[in-house]
């Protein structure tokens, strides 16, 4: 069944609702959590959507980051050994930018469904931490985190460059004496193998998957539902906009995730809706 929370016709209601009268009376909501609650293994696809309820600057938006840089001198090895002061400039923007943000309930509710039992793990396209600082325990960072670094010669991870000082330069790897650079997936470059194998993993397993906030257009993430509902789990999208993803879910939701997903949260598990979302957040 594929149901749209956006679609006033086909919740029957014959006028245009609010997305909180919709969250109260639609069927959409009901089923999606009453699949929800039964769920053992439980994955979120997540992208760029869902942290930009954050304020997190997306890329390809009218106002997004490459509106303003160019992906070849900021986002590639050759832009890097190119000028690689300005490359590390960019990335200590952005993670300041990080920094300053917080977990959204989106986010919080991720989190939430761990607490309440199933396994859920988060496979997301972001770089910004949101998830782990929401309180998620099990995050497969498919693009890497922006709170890391590693040589650009020797490739050692280098988890002692915290960007403490915002140096103007990249530091120097105290191993090789190489430029150190941020440890995010770059175009050209490929998805760590680690991650993606985790991916798959958890996606072969999974009886449910949420699509949260991503465009589905970016290959290899592009496929990752594709591997859940070959394993037979029910899809569900929560994304404002249709994507090439939408006519293969069971239920499409047509909202902001800060607002969605917690109204699931607290359909699945009334019983400690008065507990909300409190201890999460950093």
């Amino acid at each position: 069944m594929s149901v749209d929370v956006g679609d006033h016709d086909r919740l029957g209601t014959g006028q245009g609702p609010t997305f909180e009268a919709a969250v109260i009376e639609g069927a959409a909501i009901e089923a999606v959590a009453e699949r929800l609650a039964s769920a053992r293994r439980i994955v979120a696809l997540t992208g760029a959507g869902i942290s930009a309820e954050s304020g997190i600057a997306t890329f390809r938006d009218e106002d997004g980051l490459w509106a303003a840089h160019e992906p070849e001198d900021v986002a590639t090895m050759r832009g890097f050994r190119r000028d690689p002061a300005r490359v590390w400039r960019f990335y200590t923007a952005r993670r300041q930018g990080v920094l300053a943000a917080r977990p959204n309930p989106a986010h919080l509710a991720l989190a939430d469904i761990e607490e309440r039992g199933p396994h859920v793990t988060v496979v997301t396209q972001n770089i910004d931490g949101l998830h782990g600082r929401a309180g998620s325990s099990r995050v497969v960072e498919v693009h890497g985190a922006l709170n890391r670094a590693l040589c650009a010669d020797c490739s050692c991870a280098a988890l002692e460059a915290t960007w403490e000082d915002d140096p103007a330069e990249p530091p120097a790897c105290r191993h090789c004496g190489g430029l150190l650079r941020p440890d995010v997936v770059w175009f050209g470059e490929p998805l760590p193998l680690i991650a993606i194998g985790s991916a798959f993993d958890t996606l072969r397993r999974c009886d449910l998957c949420f699509s949260i906030g991503t465009s589905a257009q970016v290959e290899p993430a592009a496929s990752f539902a594709f591997i859940a509902l070959e394993a037979g789990a029910t899809l569900i999208e929560i994304n404002p906009e249709l994507t090439p993803l939408s006519r293969h879910c069971d239920f499409q939701i047509r909202h902001p995730a800060g607002s969605a997903l917690p109204a699931i949260v607290r359909a699945a598990w009334p019983e400690a809706s008065q507990g909300g979302q409190g201890g999460h957040g950093k």
